[in-house]
């Protein structure tokens, strides 16, 4: 397995991401060729794929890093294995790649949510060192 930063968007990328997007969402759609190329040419985010030995793209996450007065913060976001690829140590991979980048560009924390129903996601979680806070979690939709 090979983890790297998408640098740029190509046909495979978006593919998967047509691929993988309803196995995490069933409420939102893929994003097109345009949506990606925005977040991966925005300064703030970083956009990780995992691929198998023959370019297959096996998951994807990604990584939004910000400045607040408090301090450098990361936030992980959107980490999808492909059904196909669950138990082979993709999500860990992708996980420790993000928290290793975060670390890279200085950031005191990364946090990230997790649907308590995402029973394996949640595992994984702490299995590589995230601590489960207390803590309250609001939305505002602006579509509604």
């Amino acid at each position: 397995m090979f983890i790297e930063i998408v640098a740029d968007v190509t046909d495979e990328l978006v593919e998967a991401y047509a691929r993988l997007t309803p196995q995490l969402s069933k409420s939102n759609p893929p994003p097109d060729r345009e949506a990606l190329e925005d977040i991966v040419a925005a300064p703030a985010t970083d956009v990780f794929v995992a691929t198998d030995d023959d370019g297959t793209i096996l998951g994807t996450s990604t990584l939004a890093v910000f400045r607040i007065p408090t301090g450098r913060r990361a936030w992980i976001e959107d980490v999808v294995v492909d059904e196909a690829g669950r138990g082979k140590g993709v999500g860990g991979g992708l996980t420790r790649a993000m928290v290793d980048r975060a670390d890279e560009l200085g950031c005191t924390t990364v946090d990230l949510t997790s649907r308590p129903s995402r029973e394996a996601a949640n595992r994984l979680y702490v299995r590589e060192g995230f601590e489960v806070r207390d803590t309250n979690v609001y939305r505002y939709d602006l579509r509604t």
